[in-house]
């Protein structure tokens, strides 16, 4: 029998046809747990009780969705071992340090940040401009879909991470749609999510899952008029299909789709210290197997007497690494696939390029390396992104050449210049910066792109197809809630009647964020 999804409060059988299990990557084996592909039935219950859930959840004080949200960080905490040890056995991704020391901190922090956002208010904007008598605040939009990806099964899981807490802030209900690789880790935060609402006095339907869909009933879901947004990270094929139902129905969709993250190291630095940035770049690339999303997947240099060493030195730390246990089996086909297709197009393989002959779900630790010229004679199909423990170096014959591949590129999340300590790359980096500045989320000076802290000024999106909006983050509160939320304008509206932060008593003021902090402002003129 399948596990149970979760439907408006409850966890009851799905009528589903089909099922799934999951993979053990790190032995290969089939895990023995049965999950339902739910049908339009599940799909079309979860959709209407979201909707009720909205009408009630827009009687309550926000407070309350607060308060559900610290103890559902605290929920998580207290069974973290467990969720963990799961999540472990589900993605091969290591309890230690990885998912009990950083991912599961991090996805608790991001709920309780998310709860103090709601506190503060300062994710709604509240401007009231006494001139006019004209007041407007961003507030919640209505029932959100939320597509996780395979690679961070806590932070950015659909029931537990940064979307889920950011449309959950905003006010809205939650449909989460399981990712496949980890089904049993998501199971187990819908528990404790269902737990929490029950004991904050949530409505019934505010947090819902299932584990799977069709591609048809997925695609039908977005395009049903109770949705009213959908938060979606995964592949670019998968996305844009998502993307065109959503922009043909109006409706917003906020996708992370696909980044190699340039990282362009200049020839001043390489001289200077190549040996270190060599084994940087070597433990970002291989950093999680490769499967972060601001994994480098494309190192730029330029010709010099020490590009060579370099390449040579990161090839062979990159040779020596142990081989990384990839998500699943599509990933590591994916991944197989996209290094052919490098090859094919004439990227020289300079270590590994296949599957390992070990146990578990492998990829052998590849680095590629083609020069600036063929690059841009193929420019699209080199910048094809080898989701996984895989690089592609490109040797530029001279700045120009650096400066007209920067320009060519696809939008990242990430970009990244390496340039001398004391000024000698000053000058090529003024060249490049300004070109690689806009294809880039966010942009980095001296260190590798891995890491994404949870800061109210991190960017985690980027130009197209990097997301599919360049305005947006998904990391960093209080801007990501925003997403989620829609922009409502009040004309002359009494007092009583206004949302609390726009009430008489702030009627003298300006909210507005300056520093990183929410500062009154007088403002002259009377309502």
């Amino acid at each position: 029998m399948s596990h149970p999804v979760l439907i408006n409060g409850k966890w009851m059988q799905s009528n589903a046809t089909e099922s799934f299990q999951p993979t053990n990557p790190t032995t290969g084996e089939t895990i023995d747990e049965h999950y339902p592909v739910s049908d339009w039935n599940d799909c079309d219950a979860a959709l209407t009780a979201s909707a009720a859930a909205y009408t009630a959840l827009r009687q309550l004080p926000q407070s309350k969705i607060a308060d559900f949200l610290n103890r559902f960080a605290d929920r998580i905490d207290e069974r973290s071992d467990e969720i963990c040890s799961v999540a472990h056995q589900e993605t091969g991704l290591p309890i230690t340090p990885r998912l009990a020391g950083v991912e599961m901190p991090r996805t608790s922090n991001q709920l309780r940040l998310a709860a103090k956002s709601i506190s503060e208010a300062s994710w709604q904007l509240p401007t009231i401009d006494t001139a006019t008598g004209i007041r407007s605040i961003h507030s919640s939009l209505g029932p959100v879909a939320v597509f996780g990806p395979n690679n961070f099964p806590l932070a950015f899981g659909s029931v537990s991470g940064g979307d889920f807490a950011a449309a959950i802030a905003a006010g809205n209900p939650v449909i989460a749609k399981a990712n496949s690789s980890h089904p049993g880790t998501t199971r187990l935060l819908a528990e404790e999510a269902q737990a929490a609402a029950e004991e904050t006095g949530m409505p019934a339907g505010f947090v819902q899952m299932i584990y799977r869909t069709s591609h048809k009933d997925g695609e039908r879901m977005v395009a049903d008029a109770r949705l009213a947004a959908v938060g979606y990270t995964g592949s670019r094929n998968a996305g844009l299909k998502l993307k065109n139902i959503a922009d043909a129905h109006g409706k917003p969709i906020y996708l992370e789709l696909s980044s190699i993250n340039p990282v362009f190291i200049l020839p001043g630095v390489v001289k200077q210290r190549g040996e270190e940035i060599a084994t940087e770049l070597c433990g970002s690339c291989l950093l999680g197997a490769g499967q972060f999303c601001t994994s480098p997947g494309l190192t730029v240099m330029l010709e010099s007497p020490e590009t060579q060493t370099f390449i040579d030195s990161l090839v062979g730390n990159v040779d020596a690494a142990a081989n990384g246990i990839l998500l699943s089996p599509a990933v590591q086909t994916s991944l197989q696939s996209a290094v052919a297709e490098l090859v094919d197009a004439g990227a020289d393989k300079k270590c590994g390029g296949g599957i390992a002959d070990e146990s578990g779900i492998r990829f052998r630790n590849t680095v590629l390396q083609i020069d600036g010229k063929s690059f841009l004679k193929n420019a699209h199909t080199f910048q094809t992104e080898a989701f996984g423990n895989a690089s592609l170096v490109v040797v530029a014959s001279d700045v120009d050449q650096a400066v007209e591949i920067a320009s060519g590129l696809e939008g990242n999340l990430t970009g990244t210049i390496y340039s001398h300590a004391d000024g000698d790359d000053d000058e090529l980096y003024q060249k490049i910066e300004p070109e690689l500045r806009q294809r880039v989320g966010r942009l980095l000076n001296d260190k590798m792109p891995t890491g994404v802290a949870v800061s109210p000024a991190m960017n985690h999106g980027g130009p197209f197809p990097a997301t599919g909006h360049p305005g947006f983050t998904a990391v960093g509160m209080p801007d990501s809630i925003r997403r989620f939320s829609m922009l409502q304008c009040y004309d002359n509206v009494r007092s009583h009647r206004l949302p609390e932060h726009l009430q008489d008593e702030n009627a003298c003021k300006i909210m507005r964020r300056i520093d990183g902090k929410w500062t009154a402002d007088a403002v002259t003129g009377k309502s």
